[in-house]
């Protein structure tokens, strides 16, 4: 598939696999933003039925958190 492994290895382990470290602290980065944004219900569960609706209500929700 062309993967390359994101995530350090343990660090017991006896070959150590490489990894990016820049690429991991993005991807950590957005994985913790999108936990964020799963606090508010509207979006966990996706009410809205149009994209535009479910657009705006992102900006709106990643607003709300930028300016915590």
């Amino acid at each position: 598939m062309g993967a390359e492994a994101v995530i350090p290895s343990n660090r017991s382990r006896e070959i150590i696999i490489a990894h990016d470290e820049v690429v991991y602290i993005n991807r950590n980065r957005i994985e913790r933003c999108f936990n964020r944004m799963k606090h508010f219900r509207r979006f966990a569960t996706r009410y809205d039925r149009r994209t535009v609706h479910f657009q705006g209500f992102v900006y709106l929700v990643a607003t709300m958190i930028w300016l915590r």
